[in-house]
């Protein structure tokens, strides 16, 4: 068992890491990567986002969110319309294809996490996702974040 030392910052990264790759295979049966699902998820949330907004919230470069939204575009998940009000940038929003995949992955990725999170109680998870939210929101400032 590696000793945390005081310093959360590399267990959440391990533990991210280890999701993510058990998470990226369930995604499998529903044709969507990692980043797609993600995408998908803060699109229902937030419709019109940019793919800056998209980029950064998934952690990525404005290139390579650009090509996962063109890629989910090409599947009919999503559609990129003109911002309102800046002839530059583009909204994007779920289309009703993107909805019902969404909507069919989920219970998927919820099945993974209820799985994953066996043994502990309701209360311990609570704490958890509060740290974790809290974490996101004190770092959430609007820039990217550089990851490890």
């Amino acid at each position: 068992m590696t000793q945390n030392l005081g310093c959360s910052t590399f267990l959440v990264r391990h533990a991210w890491l280890a999701l993510r790759g058990v998470v990226a295979e369930a995604l499998v049966q529903h044709d969507l990567s990692v980043a797609q699902f993600a995408s998908l998820l803060m699109l229902e949330e937030v419709p019109g986002l940019s793919v800056a907004d998209v980029a950064r919230k998934v952690s990525t470069a404005r290139q390579s969110a650009n090509e996962m939204l063109g890629g989910l575009e090409r599947a009919g998940l999503v559609e990129r319309r003109p911002h309102p009000s800046d002839r530059r940038t583009q909204q994007i929003f779920l289309t009703d294809a993107g909805r019902q995949r969404l909507a069919e992955a989920v219970p998927t990725v919820q099945a993974v996490e209820a799985r994953l999170a066996a043994g502990f109680t309701a209360d311990e998870i609570a704490v958890v996702n509060a740290w974790l939210q809290k974490m996101t929101e004190v770092t959430d400032a609007g820039e990217e974040i550089p990851t490890i």
